[in-house]
């Protein structure tokens, strides 16, 4: 017990040290995550003014918060995750797992018939530190979240999603190759070089 408490300590010191986290607070962000998406942003051009965008796994908010603003007032960004989120400008936020169907019915009515033209994921699970339950926990996320992209983007939209390096990960990228003319992925400098987190970002879905 001594030493989980100690790591916590641990976490937390580095947490508090972070010049992400002093710079989401400063610039009025509510994650240091957001540093992630506008990194992404800036490289790969992903979103603009006018588009529909979901973000799964949203909570506390700050990939939506960064969608919103990118999109404008003429674009949707359709939130969603198990956990709660304080409303954000912009942000229709559904409360609950996707992958029940009345969830996912709900997210469908909020995208609309033309269809999203891109979906956003930065879920991971709650990590118990053993890499054997870990990664393949991660892994199903990934693959929901895939899933759900494929079968709610129009042609031509776009999907990046977190995702942990190890078992599983060369058979997602086949499976995201099936789907997308174009798969890469990023390592943005607000994610902790000692993690094992890469961003897939896939372009041009397929017709």
């Amino acid at each position: 017990m001594a030493k989980k408490r100690s790591s916590s300590k641990a976490w937390l010191q580095e947490h508090r040290d972070d010049p992400y986290v002093k710079r989401a607070q400063r610039e009025g962000y509510r994650s240091r995550a957001c540093y992630k998406l506008l990194e992404l942003q800036e490289r790969d051009r992903l979103l603009r003014p006018g588009m529909t965008v979901v973000d799964l796994g949203s909570a506390p908010g700050g990939w939506s918060q960064v969608a919103a603003n990118l999109v404008g007032h003429q674009g949707q960004v359709i939130a969603s995750d198990i956990l709660p989120m304080d409303a954000l400008a912009g942000v229709a936020f559904i409360q609950g797992d996707f992958t029940e169907d009345a969830v996912f019915e709900q997210l469908l009515a909020g995208i609309g018939a033309v269809g999203a033209d891109v979906v956003l994921s930065d879920m991971a699970p709650n990590m118990s530190g053993m890499p054997a339950v870990d990664q393949p926990r991660s892994m199903y996320l990934v693959e929901l979240a895939l899933d759900m992209a494929l079968r709610v983007l129009r042609p031509g939209g776009v999907f990046v999603s977190k995702v942990f390096q190890g078992e599983g990960f060369e058979s997602l990228l086949r499976d995201a190759r099936d789907g997308f003319g174009q798969v890469l992925t990023r390592k943005p400098a607000a994610s902790r070089p000692r993690s094992r987190e890469v961003y897939l970002v896939a372009r041009d879905r397929r017709e």
